[in-house]
Order: structure tokens, then C-alpha cells, then sequence
């Protein structure tokens, strides 16, 4: 099956600190590549980026994204908290059989996302 997903863009307004709280998180190195009006960080498996550019906005009012915590979910939170991240939804098990565990957080740049995992 096609992975459904193309491209997401997470919103910041502090490049570098979100670039910091997503390499906590996830165990990353991301780049900052500078195209004068907008700067990326794109994630090393082709699905997305940190963006910060004039029109984009964090918000916890929009589409929900979440992140894959498959290796070790209850790890990621507590990085996300020490990130400086808040957890807003504890781990939480999805009622369809088979499907694992979610939680939700808002980044340090105020966006809100999901983890999913086991």
C-alpha cells in the first residue's frame, strides 16, 4: 500500500529551538537549510520538515500529525517533557484490536501532535 501520507509541515517561529526539541525527541540531527524568507529542517525519512516561514503559524487548533514512537513510546514522552515539551493526552491504548498506544503533546513552538507506538 502507498504510504498516504506525503508531506507535513510543522510550524515554528524559533528555528533553532525547535530544531533542538525535535532532535531531543526523536534522536536527530536535523539541518537547517536557509532559503532567506523560509528555513527547513527536513526529517531524513522524506515525510516532512520543520518549517519556519511568514505564513505559518503554530497552533493547537488544526490538524492533528503524529510522530512514530513505534521503539519505545513511554521513552519519547519522557523526552518530549524534558524537551520541554507538556503532554496533553497521556498514553492512551486505541480501542481498535492491534492498533498500540497513543499520546498527544504541544512541541515548545505551541503546535500540538500525536505520538503513536507501543
Amino acid at each position: 500500500m502507498k504510504k498516504l501520507v506525503s508531506w507535513v509541515e510543522i510550524p515554528a517561529k524559533d528555528m533553532t529551538r525547535a530544531v533542538s526539541f525535535y532532535n531531543h525527541v526523536l534522536g536527530l540531527e536535523l539541518e537547517v537549510l536557509d532559503f532567506g524568507s523560509e528555513k527547513m529542517a527536513c526529517f531524513p525519512s522524506g515525510e516532512g520538515a520543520i518549517s519556519e516561514a511568514p505564513n505559518f503559524e503554530p497552533s493547537q487548533n488544526g490538524v492533528l500529525v503524529s510522530l512514530n514512537a513505534e521503539d519505545d513510546l513511554d521513552e519519547t514522552i519522557v523526552r518530549v517533557q524534558k524537551a520541554g515539551g507538556e503532554i496533553v493526552t497521556p498514553k492512551t491504548k486505541i480501542e481498535a484490536e492491534g492498533r498500540g498506544y497513543f499520546a498527544v503533546f504541544v512541541d515548545c513552538e505551541g503546535n500540538k501532535l500525536g505520538l503513536y507506538g507501543d
